[in-house]
């Protein structure tokens, strides 16, 4: 297709190809995974289908210009040559984001400030005026990219970070991130075949991804708006279709989703949150100290949490991962535990072997995802129930 461009979907450590396997669902074509970034391309209405749909991308560029760059003169220089009014209106405002890796340029800052001057210079020389900086909630955020030599400017067509979905107002100490929450979902094979559970759900956000997962609804269908919205080719019918479109791919679930916590505060932030995601009616959640409790449900239960770590709760640590081995093992047969950790050492005091590590990154902390299958019956029974048969 003629207008079909690059575009470059960033994510989080390890979620690579959880990301390329949903663009490839959702219908983009040359994708290619990097590190902690998946480049695809597609139409105008597919980049606002990807902004709308996908749960692993935390942020969706797309890429103008590119060329090899010296010093700051010539940042400056090449920058000024760009015609910025296919962009840009004097009378709108912009921002500029950079990531700098390279020994010619250190400071992020300073390559942002330069950028800003070539712009509006080239404004002022023909126009006579310029626009305005608004670092808050500009008409267009420009990404600007140095590695070595090398310079890429990208249009930003998501504004904020893509893992604030819209629907939590109240947050616990700690807040898992909604890509990460997600993106963990997702590698523990979650599909929503099954009753689902988090123990520890904290404001509910593992909950409500998993809702999301299970009924097929939009990742981000509660977001106020994206940034490709304020962009002057923005075509609102076209969006309003996508939107239409991605609504009817919805499907029923028909089994339970159930939260526990022990704080009273976690559990209402929950049942906000779950209600803003209009979520509510899938989801249940329980004031319980998942220490005390057992399995309530038949079938298998896929469990998925993110237990508190020292970081951010004055646990005795020991104790308390004993403590998940032993609620499993004596009160979840029939359930595939997952749960997530930067604290590598106290995984050995569950006092289970752990069937699956997968590395991970929770926020800059190395994290393992790991997996703990419990049987109905002991191992052994279940290996001599086959042999009989």
């Amino acid at each position: 297709m003629g207008n079909n461009f690059k575009m470059v979907a960033k994510t989080l450590f390890g979620f690579e190809e959880l990301l390329s396997k949903e663009l490839r669902n959702l219908g983009a074509s040359n994708v290619v995974e990097g590190v902690r970034n998946v480049s695809f391309e597609g139409d105008n209405g597919f980049m606002y289908k990807a902004n709308l749909c996908l749960r692993t991308a935390i942020k969706i560029i797309k890429p103008i210009h590119s060329f090899r760059v010296r010093d700051e003169k010539d940042l400056y220089r090449k920058i000024y040559a760009m015609d910025w009014t296919e962009y840009l209106s004097v009378s709108e405002t912009f921002a500029i984001d950079t990531t700098v890796n390279s020994e010619q340029f250190t400071h992020s800052l300073y390559v942002s400030q330069k950028t800003k001057d070539a712009i509006v210079d080239k404004f002022r020389d023909t126009d006579g005026t310029r626009p305005d900086v608004d670092v808050k909630d500009p008409d267009l955020r420009i990404n600007i990219h140095i590695h070595n030599n090398e310079c890429n400017v990208s249009l930003d067509s998501s504004g904020y970070s893509l893992h604030k979905r819209g629907y939590r107002t109240a947050t616990n100490i700690a807040p898992i991130n909604e890509v990460l929450a997600s993106g963990l979902l997702l590698l523990s094979g979650w599909d929503g075949q099954c009753d689902f559970m988090d123990p520890m759900c904290g404001s509910g956000t593992m909950l409500t991804e998993a809702a999301m997962i299970a009924c097929n609804i939009p990742a981000n269908i509660n977001r106020k708006g994206f940034a490709f919205e304020k962009w002057t080719d923005f075509d609102a019918e076209l969006y309003e279709k996508i939107v239409d479109s991605s609504l009817k791919k919805t499907r029923e679930f028909h089994h339970k989703i159930i939260g526990y916590d022990k704080a009273p505060s976690a559990v209402r932030k929950s049942q906000d949150n779950i209600e803003n995601a209009n979520l509510d009616e899938y989801i249940t959640v329980e004031r319980k100290d998942f220490f005390k409790t057992s399995k309530q449900t038949e079938g298998t239960l896929h469990m998925c949490f993110n237990p508190p770590y020292g970081e951010r709760l004055d646990i005795e640590m020991e104790n308390f991962y004993s403590a998940i081995g032993d609620t499993l093992k004596q009160g979840y047969p029939g359930t595939n535990a997952w749960f997530v950790t930067s604290n590598l050492p106290a995984l050995k005091f569950v006092g289970l072997r752990p069937s699956r590590k997968i590395k991970v990154f929770n926020s800059h902390l190395e994290s393992r995802l790991v997996k703990y299958e419990m049987y109905e019956g002991s191992k052994k029974a279940k290996y001599q129930n086959r042999t009989e048969k």
